[in-house]
């Protein structure tokens, strides 16, 4: 299986996170709470878009909303082949931390 990207690893966490209120403007809120990073809502919409096409999250709209000018939200969810490519990810992430050498820079830290 292909290695996600990390902006693609964290998004996918996000969906998960968020579960049921997961849409664009939510996803970014969390991602940028999260991260301490800003994140523009085309750094979300695009790869979450992407991450659709590749069949790791699926899309349905929600009822048209007065705040929105009577536009639906967009809410995004994990399919398995997201689940699954999260396990591959956090796996290879614990075998690459898993008996590393404590990190020290000169002063002892």
């Amino acid at each position: 299986m292909k290695l996600l990207t990390r902006p693609e690893e964290l998004l996918l966490l996000a969906v998960w996170r968020l579960q049921d209120n997961a849409y664009g403007a939510a996803i970014r809120n969390h991602l940028t709470e999260v991260t301490g990073e800003d994140w523009s809502i085309g750094s979300v919409y695009a790869p979450l878009d992407r991450l659709a096409r590749k069949g790791f999250v699926q899309t349905r709209l929600g009822p048209p909303t007065p705040e929105r000018g009577g536009r639906s939200k967009r809410f995004f969810s994990l399919t398995p082949q997201g689940v699954a490519a999260l396990n591959h990810a956090r796996s290879v992430h614990e075998t690459m931390w898993q008996s590393l050498p404590t990190l020290a820079f000169g002063n002892g830290g």
